[in-house]
């Protein structure tokens, strides 16, 4: 979900190598702003993948465009695309959008808008959206797809997708006095996940089904059923990478292990079993001359794999690097009422170590304890879990992946332990942010690319 946010800024100071730019913080997020900014007005702020709408942006000149001379008339934003990227602007970081609150007022009264209200969408007009590039389309039609009625009925109903895991900059308030938090190390995969649950096996089918060509009732057995974070997979052949034989083989791992009703949720990284990057090649010039110096003109994701690498452990040849690899970062447990119990993470790592299967590296781990337990919501405990996953995503210090120094760290995520459902949220470094544009947009082209996948990078 996106959101655009009614807020104020802070932290006004002035940019370097720009003499009518400032610098502002916003939900910690520094971006550029001009010189009329203040620290006490309120201003629309649109975060990193976002999609201006037309109406908005039309409205208020902000896509780039050239007059009858040639000379730049409008904004900066790319009148295609739309999209709101994380960029650096000479050499200063800037973080999402920062617009005045007047932007609105052709679309309604704003009199009444306060700090925290979102305004994705403002008196009935779409303001922006989540940005979702543009795909081709596959040329690919599988043999006896056409005209085939999909059924109804679910593969596997016990199968839960896990829920795309929200911003940590605009939750903070969900942390109170007490909690036992943990922050773990974000990996840059494609999601998988697979669960011994009742699975499809076939119809019951009486005489008046035949006869009305009704499919019967469905029969379930207790079975293996795996998927991506949102699709049942019933074949590995296609889809995005034109094989998903590397999920495979992890659905096999699995066979045997799991109890009754469990399901385990992981991140598949490094290379597809033929040697495509998971995640594509971001290219890092625009991240600046050190950078590149430091990384190379272009970076892959590839936590300690590598795209020659052994793709089972049986075909391994002493320190070969294997082709791709899972870390296990949720375990839950649903009966066949459907309720669900969701595995602590430190049942999850035993669970995990078991089965012989790796968990997300932890990062820390530390009770909410700042401040007066009588304000749950107060300044401290929010101002501590701010500083801690800066910290371990965003100083320079921590900016290499601990799996992988090759590559930098996408981020961290926080996890509120003491919660009956799992409760987590995610912190990018803006290097990561720069690069997953790039990676995005590159990946979009490619045939057969599908909104789980986009949603992923």
């Amino acid at each position: 979900m996106y959101r655009v946010y009614v807020c104020k800024v802070k932290n006004i100071r002035p940019a370097e190598n720009a003499d009518r730019l400032n610098l502002c913080e916003v939900y910690d997020n520094t971006t550029v702003v001009d010189k009329s900014v203040n620290e006490n007005d309120l201003y629309l702020y649109f975060p990193v993948d976002g999609q201006i709408s037309e109406e908005f942006g039309n409205a208020n000149n902000l896509f780039r465009k050239k007059d009858e001379n040639g000379n730049n008339c409008g904004g900066f934003i790319d009148p295609i695309k739309r999209n709101i990227t994380a960029i650096k602007l000479r050499g200063n970081r800037s973080d999402g959008l920062v617009l005045p609150l007047t932007a609105l007022q052709k679309f309604g009264d704003i009199s009444t808008l306060k700090e925290g209200d979102t305004v994705e969408t403002f008196n009935g007009h779409v303001i922006a959206i989540k940005y979702i590039p543009i795909k081709r389309q596959s040329n690919n039609i599988q043999k006896g797809s056409r005209g085939k009625k999909p059924s109804k009925v679910s593969i596997a109903p016990l199968f839960v997708q896990h829920a795309d895991t929200e911003q940590l900059a605009y939750n903070l308030n969900a942390f109170k006095y007490g909690d036992l938090v943990e922050f773990t190390l974000k990996m840059h995969g494609t999601s998988g996940r697979t669960a011994y649950v009742p699975v499809l096996k076939g119809y019951k089918r009486t005489l008046w089904d035949k006869i009305t060509r009704k499919e019967g009732t469905p029969i379930y057995e207790w079975g293996y059923v795996s998927g991506t974070r949102r699709v049942e997979l019933d074949s590995y052949n296609g889809g995005f990478y034109g094989s998903n034989e590397f999920r495979r083989k992890y659905h096999e791992f699995f066979k045997g292990k799991l109890h009754k009703g469990e399901e385990i949720f992981y991140e598949i990284v490094g290379y597809t079993d033929d040697g495509i990057p998971i995640m594509g090649t971001g290219n890092t010039e625009k991240l600046g001359k050190e950078f590149v110096k430091k990384y190379g003109k272009s970076m892959e994701f590839s936590y300690g794999c590598s795209p020659n690498g052994y793709i089972n452990k049986d075909e391994a040849v002493e320190g070969q690097l294997p082709r791709n690899d899972i870390y296990v970062y949720r375990m839950t447990m649903t009966n066949e009422d459907g309720d669900i119990v969701e595995y602590t993470p430190e049942f999850m790592r035993y669970r995990c170590e078991q089965m012989g299967v790796k968990t997300v590296p932890v990062l820390n781990r530390f009770l909410l304890k700042q401040g007066d337990p009588a304000e749950p919501n107060n300044k401290l405990i929010r101002e501590s879990v701010m500083l801690a996953a800066e910290e371990y995503c965003g100083s320079s210090s921590a900016l290499e992946d601990i799996v992988d120094p090759s590559h930098i760290r996408e981020g961290t995520v926080v996890r509120i332990v003491n919660r009956p459902t799992f409760t987590a949220f995610k912190h990018k470094n803006f290097e990561f942010k720069v690069l997953s544009g790039i990676i995005k947009d590159a990946a979009a082209a490619r045939d057969g690319m599908t909104d789980d996948m986009i949603n992923e990078l």
